[in-house]
């Protein structure tokens, strides 16, 4: 486990966009066992709630929405101590199909959150959930400070990286105008159990589990930095508790202990599964990333992050889980 600070908000009302996502799920559970109060506002595209047995808990409330409609994200919000904005279009697939969206729901959405917080005299910290992409096709080590690189404007790869970004610096600008508490995290290829949204891992262990050939674009030869959930929840967790320290400040969260190829993700899935599946290489749609494993720096000093989690624990931990729920295709 990592070595954050051992002290939890409680008794507090926490307000989640995308909560019924992979990461929101998890972020709920941990919320709701310190006795805090949960809204989630989500309009349901990704449901790792549903896999939870968090349905009808205490403290628990499940709004249907959608981020791109202020009127009933403003009703639905209330007077929240904590926001965590992670309502988005992720996955490399969805914002290829869906270009237009993604750039509409992952700034306009976030436009309108800060803009329905502006006047919530209650709010002590909107956390919201920017990415690794925005450091581009390199990103070896990269710290917080460092330049963000978002490609070719007319590569429909970096529609994601740069609506992020742009998300981000609204935050920042929210938080120098009108002294918004706003804090960003820049998550590093989380994965783990419930994840059933389109990422690498997920992907493979799907796979694997039926035999099906496991999908590594190019040759196999990119490489990531892998980082548990439950050591980038602890980080995020510390965020609240901290939350007068972290305003206006982003943190990479990821675990840089262990990078890997994908080739020899896909090799260690297979084996870790006992699958009799093979490798499939098939070209990347459009530029694809190279290297990417954060500097940790800042959120080791500042949070106390520490990751815990082997890459192996870590995949085990997964596929025990793929094993018992059996959910359906990531997307």
């Amino acid at each position: 486990m990592s070595e954050a600070i051992d002290e939890f908000i409680r008794g507090e009302s926490v307000f989640l966009t995308g909560g019924r996502g992979f990461i929101g799920t998890h972020l709920t559970r941990r919320l709701l066992a310190r006795g805090n109060r949960v809204t989630i506002y989500d309009n349901g595209h990704r449901d790792s709630l549903r896999y939870s047995g968090l349905d009808g808990a205490k403290g628990l409330t499940v709004v249907s929405g959608d981020v791109l409609d202020r009127p009933a994200l403003e009703q639905a919000l209330g007077s929240p101590s904590y926001v965590l904005h992670l309502a988005a279009i992720a996955g490399v697939s969805s914002y290829f199909k869906k270009p237009l969206r993604t750039m509409e729901v992952n700034f306009g959405g976030t436009q309108n959150m800060l803009s329905c917080l502006k006047d919530k005299p209650g709010l002590r910290l909107f956390v919201g959930f920017s990415t690794s992409e925005i450091y581009g096709p390199e990103a070896h080590g990269v710290r917080e400070e460092d330049p963000t690189s978002q490609g070719n404007i007319a590569d429909r790869r970096w529609v994601y990286a740069i609506s992020k970004l742009a998300s981000e610096k609204l935050g920042y600008a929210y938080f120098w105008e009108y002294g918004l508490p706003t804090c960003y995290v820049r998550p590093f290829n989380v994965y783990g159990p419930g994840q059933v949204g389109e990422g690498a891992v997920s992907l493979f262990i799907y796979r694997a589990l039926r035999g099906l050939p496991l999908r590594v674009t190019g040759d196999g030869s990119q490489v990531r930095a892998f980082c548990y959930i439950e050591d980038f929840c602890d980080a995020v967790e510390t965020c609240l508790v901290r939350a007068e320290f972290v305003q206006g400040t982003s943190f990479n969260l990821g675990n840089p202990a262990e990078p890997v190829t994908m080739r020899d993700l896909a090799e260690r899935i297979i084996k870790l599964t006992g699958s009799q599946s093979a490798i499939q290489f098939v070209p990347h749609a459009g530029e694809d990333v190279r290297y990417r494993s954060p500097s940790i720096e800042r959120a080791a000093r500042e949070l106390k992050f520490k990751p815990g989690w082997s890459l192996d624990d870590g995949l085990k931990a997964t596929i025990e889980w793929f094993h018992k729920v059996d959910p359906a295709a990531p997307e």
